[in-house]
Formats: C-alpha cells, sequence, structure tokens
C-alpha cells in the first residue's frame, strides 16, 4: 500500500513537472570553458601609482562622489607615492604594459584585484613578470585580440625620450607570452615614454620638456617589426631637453591642451599647430617661465570631458575641459589649480564630464524604479 501511494504521487509530479530538462550536463566542460564567461563585463577605473600599485575599482564608486574644486583623495598616499596613469576599461578587456626598456607584458582587467577607491592596491611585479629595475611606462586598453581585422586595422605607436618613434601592427602584439617581449629596441641612453593605439590615419603631435610640440601625420611613420629600434620624430632642443608626452589625434575637432608642472596651462586649437616634416625642431605650445615651470603634459580634449589633475602629493583635482577658453599656442596660459611651494603635478588624464554621469545615473536609476513597479505589478 505505501509502494502504491509513492508510485501515484511520482506520476502527479511527473504530470505536473515532467517538462524537458533545461539545463544541460557536460562530461568534458573543462575543453571549453573560459573563466571570462563567469565574469561580468562591467566597467572598472584602473589605477596605477607612481611605485607600480594597481587595482580595478566599479565606476560606480567614482560616479556617486561628490568631486569639486578643491578635489578629493583618490587613494591612500604612502611615503612619497602617487597615482600616475588612471583610466577606464571594461573587465574582458585586455590591457598592454609597456615597459621603459621596451618590453610588453599582456594583463587582463579582471585578472587585475579589486579594490576599494582610497586603498593602496597591489604591485605590479606580483602580476606580471617584470625585471626589478624595470618600471611600466605606458598602458594600451585593447578591446580583444581575437578579431583578425581587429587587429590588423591597428596600430601600436611607441615614443622614447630622446624622440624616436616606432609603429607596429596590433597584430605582432596579439599572442601573450607569460614572460612578455620585445616591443622595441631601445638605445643606449634612451628609455620608452609612451604608447598609443591608432587606426594608422591620426595626428601625432609631439611635447617638448622645454616647452615645444611638433606637429605630422601618422603615416609618415611606416610600420616594422618588433624588434626595430625605429625613427627620428623629434629633434630636442639641448642634452637636458627630453620627450614629455605624445597624443595621437583623430578628430580635428579636438583642441590640445598643455600643462606645466607648476599648475599652468593653456587649450588651443589643433590648427594652430603647423604641420611639419617629422623629425623637425617644432613650434612653440607654451611660454615657459620660473612662475610656470616646464612642461609636464600634453592631451587633446573637448568640452565633453573633465581633466583629473593628479599631484605628486596624492591629491586628485577635478577640472571641466569646457571652462577653460581657447587661447595662442605660444602665450603662457592660466593657473589651472594653486599648488603647495614644495607641490608640482605628476600626471594629467581625461575622464568623461561629471554631468554626464550624473544624467547616466539619473537614467539607471528611471529605469531601475520602472522595472520595480512593473515587478510589483505583476505580483
Amino acid at each position: 500500500m505505501q509502494m502504491d501511494i509513492i508510485k501515484q504521487e511520482m506520476l502527479e509530479v511527473k504530470a505536473k513537472y515532467g517538462d524537458e530538462r533545461l539545463s544541460k550536463i557536460e562530461y568534458s566542460a573543462s575543453a571549453n570553458f573560459r573563466i571570462e564567461d563567469t565574469i561580468a563585463d562591467e566597467a572598472m577605473v584602473i589605477t596605477i601609482s607612481h611605485m607600480g600599485y594597481i587595482k580595478r575599482t566599479s565606476l560606480a564608486e567614482y560616479k556617486v562622489q561628490n568631486r569639486g574644486g578643491k578635489g578629493s583623495r583618490g587613494s591612500g598616499a604612502r611615503d612619497a607615492d602617487f597615482i600616475e596613469k588612471l583610466f577606464m576599461a571594461t573587465n574582458h578587456n585586455h590591457l598592454l604594459f609597456f615597459t621603459e626598456k621596451g618590453k610588453c607584458f599582456w594583463l587582463r582587467v579582471f585578472e587585475i584585484p579589486e579594490d576599494a577607491k582610497t586603498s593602496k592596491g597591489r604591485a605590479v611585479q606580483n602580476l606580471l613578470n617584470i625585471d626589478p629595475d624595470d618600471t611600466i611606462k605606458a598602458v594600451i586598453n585593447v578591446k580583444t585580440l581575437s578579431d583578425s581585422d581587429y587587429i590588423r586595422q591597428n596600430f601600436v605607436v611607441l615614443c622614447t625620450e630622446k624622440g624616436i618613434i616606432k609603429k607596429t601592427s596590433l597584430e605582432a602584439y596579439s599572442r601573450p607570452r607569460q614572460k612578455g617581449i620585445n616591443a622595441i629596441t631601445v638605445r643606449d641612453g634612451d628609455t620608452l615614454l609612451d604608447a598609443r593605439l591608432t587606426d594608422g590615419n591620426a595626428t601625432i603631435l609631439i611635447a617638448l620638456y622645454s616647452g615645444k610640440a611638433v606637429r605630422f601625420k601618422e603615416s609618415t611613420v611606416r610600420p616594422m617589426g618588433r624588434n626595430a629600434s625605429g625613427v627620428k620624430a623629434v629633434t630636442l632642443a639641448s642634452e637636458a631637453d627630453r620627450v614629455v608626452g605624445m597624443i595621437c589625434v583623430a578628430k580635428d575637432s579636438d583642441d590640445i591642451l598643455v600643462v606645466s608642472e607648476k599648475g599652468y596651462g593653456k587649450r588651443s586649437s589643433l590648427a594652430d599647430y603647423r604641420e611639419t616634416n617629422r623629425g623637425g625642431k617644432g613650434v612653440k605650445t607654451i611660454s615657459i617661465t620660473d612662475k610656470t615651470g616646464q612642461l609636464i603634459a600634453i592631451k587633446n580634449v573637448n568640452d565633453e570631458e573633465d581633466l583629473m589633475i593628479i599631484n605628486r602629493s596624492g591629491v586628485i583635482i577635478r577640472l571641466k575641459v569646457a571652462d577653460l577658453r581657447v587661447m595662442g599656442r605660444a602665450t603662457q596660459g592660466v593657473r589651472l589649480i594653486q599648488l603647495k611651494p614644495s607641490d608640482i603635478i605628476a600626471s594629467v588624464t581625461q575622464v568623461p564630464t561629471e554631468n554626464e554621469e550624473e544624467e547616466a545615473i539619473g537614467e539607471e536609476t528611471e529605469a531601475e524604479s520602472a522595472a520595480e513597479g512593473t515587478e510589483n505589478d505583476n505580483q
């Protein structure tokens, strides 16, 4: 009698819930398993400090902060450490790290430890096989390395402090190796300064410590192999002169922003920089005085961006690009921030405007509220 009752109940369950299996059982899932399939492709803010500490933080943590002209501390300063690089990427993106000795290393964004905005992060040497006497000089955010069309149509442009430039197809960097590869043969007395991802048709501007800048077309630099040393991009003014930054401008509507080490900056039109041959001495981009200090950074900007200026003291100050008027190329510029006598600017980077972030948050909140209301109605 008991068995008949159990049998009858099981038949009732089968009749009520006996549909096809929705899950799938794989006996050899490890062969096709990818770790990124289990990780959401969310937007992250990547920060790298001067002493080589790296971390990723959810972009939402930066959006909810009320940032004003006085600035807010973006990470905990440790001794003489400060935030040197700050940019956005998604979890599935590839990051290409270029060192001053000319080597390239790979890292997926989700492989970077996630931490709070004010935390120190983790040493890059614990994540990459970088030599103890080598340092990270540039990072490129690459969407994918598996799309053959994408990697063939894009290029990596490298620039050294002594004014040497080199262009190589992204395809040459599409096969990650744990020990890294040689990205450029750095000449004696020189170091790699910057790296940019381009489509081959950009306008290149290279700024010098002495306050000059040279502009030329990317097409004048022919693609070459990874082990090549490159060609001359600019003529330095003296032995003490050096390259402080390189930008690759894809849109002629972008303006050029230069910042000096004592807090002065200037926004000028790209048209003010006449196009010259590669290897020239360049034109004056800012008037260098004792009050301004030497040139420290060059960026291509527009009104839809904010500037994040990082001081050596570890303080981040956010400014609207739209508040900076366009002025002549050879002028001294205006004071962007008030610095302490012992402090200087360490790094400058662009971020989306705060207003756009607030609107995005509002739209997201309204969408969530509408979804919750619909769910409640259904319940």
